[in-house]
């Protein structure tokens, strides 16, 4: 397309909205001499305060609007080259990179709230999110602490602050940014993309007047209580005795390692070494007891949960009543069972039969399988031959046809089964005394549960009477090193009673000797 500007064109005429900062300025193109209004628009776009909002869309805007423009124009210059509609975000970019002696602001979480959203939370701040404009426009991924001051500033107002990245912007790497805004701020990240980055102030956040209160306060409060101290140790020095005060000169202070080391020097005792190994022992046999209790609790909780899925199982296998052998069998000649099972193996359609076992969609298939051809083969997953024959006596009574083999295949066990010469195709091929899909399945997990909750608790007991044993044998062990000392005691015992009864018989016999001496001198 080919627009002709026509011969007498005339550019357009420079407007101009009478006003402070408010100031329009659309520079004519036709006077190349316009040399005035070049410097006009040179000076306000280096100040930082060119505008481009039209006077229409002033005088259109709505209250809340005008308010959320005066909020933006305390944090910041605008971004002038941005792509979208509304009000122009704050050009974080042009913020400082790092202010001297910043730190991350105090947060304070209220009693008895929890500092993680709910995921319902989580959502409505999102929702929210999306219907509010941009606040700022960053193409910086490091060195955000301008940025993180006006964010700050910004949370006093509104719950979340939405950054836009700049487009346009080699290596902007928007993880980079929210990690350091997050960092800097203690925000909750709420979304991130290539687009947008949503940042939640917190629960714990504080407003920067009453974080200034709090700390205040807190100041105050440790002034008060190093007051107190020094009052308090001057009370019990001066009410202490002077013998006392100058013995405590050279001691180390109380609750130190010094003390501890002090007191252990002037009091303790060194803990020799069978002392030693035996509070091991006992550390390793408590250690012992409290590991079986754990086990046994593991055992208990295992033991329950077998026994529900029991009761689950039995009362799955309520609904089931398999039926017996039918007493008019039909019978194959050997001749006949060599042809069916050498026809039967080459056959490739098959029925598989899964972890579901047998229930009434397998009778259904099999019987569905003998309308067009005389035999039908299933192929079993299971691994063990004596499921795999159960499992055939059981098809073979409830289908009513003849079992011809059980072969192993590669993929499993085939049962080949021949309908018979008589067969007649039942009017229900559904049998109703067997189980359908769902409960077929339920049983299945019921059964798999089971068997492993018994091989579990099976486990658990031989872990348990193991570790009793361990027990047992060092109770043993401590109870006979206990009788030797006591036998040793006794002994010890026994010898000093011996010792005092010769003592005493010798000091009767010289009392005895003494005595006659005394008798012999009356006489005389």
């Amino acid at each position: 397309m080919v627009v002709y500007r026509g011969r007498h064109y005339e550019g357009p005429k420079s407007q101009s909205v009478d006003g402070e900062e408010n100031t329009l300025f659309v520079p004519n193109v036709s006077s190349i001499g316009n040399q005035t209004s070049r410097d006009a628009s040179t000076s306000t776009l280096e100040n930082g305060k060119l505008k481009v909002i039209t006077p229409n869309h002033i005088e259109s805007m709505t209250e809340e609007e005008r308010e959320y423009n005066s909020l933006l124009d305390g944090l910041g210059p605008r971004f002038v080259d941005w792509w979208g509609t509304g009000v122009l975000p704050v050009d974080a970019d042009l913020l400082p990179q790092t202010i001297p002696g910043y730190k991350t602001p105090l947060r304070v979480l209220p009693n008895g709230m929890r500092p993680r959203l709910t995921n319902a939370e989580m959502t409505n701040l999102r929702k929210l999110a999306k219907s509010l404009p941009c606040h700022f426009a960053l193409g910086r991924n490091r060195n955000h602490q301008g940025l993180a001051v006006a964010i700050i500033k910004l949370w006093e107002k509104s719950l979340v602050v939405k950054i836009a990245v700049k487009r346009g912007i080699q290596n902007t790497n928007n993880k980079l940014m929210a990690e350091e805004i997050k960092n800097l701020t203690g925000g909750v990240l709420l979304l991130r993309n290539k687009y947008f980055i949503v940042i939640y102030r917190g629960k714990d956040f504080v407003p920067t007047n009453v974080a200034v209160a709090l700390s205040e306060r807190q100041e105050l409060t440790k002034q008060i209580q190093d007051v107190e101290e020094k009052v308090r140790c001057r009370t019990v020095e001066a009410s202490a005795p002077p013998s006392i005060a100058e013995d405590e000169v050279g001691q180390a202070l109380a609750g130190t390692l010094a003390e501890f080391y002090e007191a252990q020097a002037r009091w303790g005792r060194e803990v020799s070494v069978q002392e030693r190994d035996k509070m091991m022992e006992e550390a390793s046999r408590a250690k012992s007891a409290k590991k079986v209790r754990q086990i046994e609790h593991k055992l208990a909780i295992a033991q329950a949960k077998k026994l529900r899925a029991e009761r689950l199982l039995n009362k799955i296998e309520a609904s089931m009543i398999p039926i017996g052998p039918s007493d008019d069998q039909e019978t194959i000649t050997d001749e006949e069972r060599f042809m069916f099972r050498r026809v039967g193996l080459k056959m490739k359609a098959y029925l598989p039969l899964g972890i579901r076992g047998v229930f009434d969609g397998v009778i259904e298939n099999m019987h569905l399988h003998w309308k067009h051809r005389e035999l039908v083969k299933l192929i079993s997953k299971q691994k063990t031959l004596s499921f795999v024959e159960d499992t055939a006596r059981l098809l073979e009574y409830e289908s009513g046809g003849i079992l011809v083999a059980i072969e192993r295949v590669p993929k499993g066990y085939a049962l080949i089964y021949y309908r018979g010469k008589n067969y007649k195709r039942p009017i229900s091929l559904r049998p109703r005394n067997l189980l359908n899909k769902a409960k077929a399945l339920k049983r299945s997990v019921a059964m798999q549960r089971h068997e492993a909750l018994s091989q579990h608790i099976s486990e658990l007991e031989a872990t348990i009477d193991q570790m009793k044993e361990q027990i047992g044998d060092s109770n043993d062990e401590t109870e006979s090193s206990q009788s030797l000392k006591g036998d040793c005691g006794l002994f010890d015992d026994e010898s000093k009673f011996d010792l005092s009864e010769d003592d005493g018989s010798f000091m009767g016999s010289d009392g005895d000797g003494d005595e006659d001496i005394r008798q012999e001198d009356g006489e005389d």
